[in-house]
């Protein structure tokens, strides 16, 4: 069984009193949060950061007091690993990654949680909208 580790983030801002929340829609035809693999000698904020930049063109802030961790097979023989942590972006210019995302959304919670494919990802951005609010 082959192990693999991939690190993101749910990325939000806050627009007057609500809390938006980064969605991709991605080429493949699902839609998701911002993540991917580790590269060999990368810390898991260098991934993230490195990541959300190369999917989305932008800079964040990764809060790591709030992570994540999903476990699924994405192939036979294939266990992933990906932990999510929390960011803020220091950028405002959405650049879609051409070969990997269509379109990038900023959407509230409950739109965000309706259109999310994967139960994965809807358990994620639950947990970190529970994290934002109590803190």
């Amino acid at each position: 069984m082959k192990q693999e580790y991939s690190y993101g983030a749910v990325v939000y801002k806050k627009d007057k009193e609500e809390i938006l929340f980064l969605i991709e829609h991605m080429a493949l035809g699902h839609i998701s949060l911002p993540k991917g693999h580790i590269e060999k000698g990368e810390t898991p904020l260098q991934c993230t950061l490195r990541e959300i930049k190369e999917e989305t063109g932008l800079d964040v802030i990764v809060d790591q007091s709030f992570s994540h961790k999903i476990t699924y097979s994405p192939a036979k023989d294939i266990i992933k690993d990906v932990v999510f942590f929390l960011a803020t972006p220091k950028t405002s210019s959405l650049i879609p990654q051409k070969e990997e995302v269509n379109s990038l959304e900023w959407l509230p919670f409950e739109k965000a949680l309706e259109i999310l494919t994967y139960k994965t990802d809807k358990d994620t951005l639950t947990d970190a909208y529970s994290h934002l609010r109590e803190h």
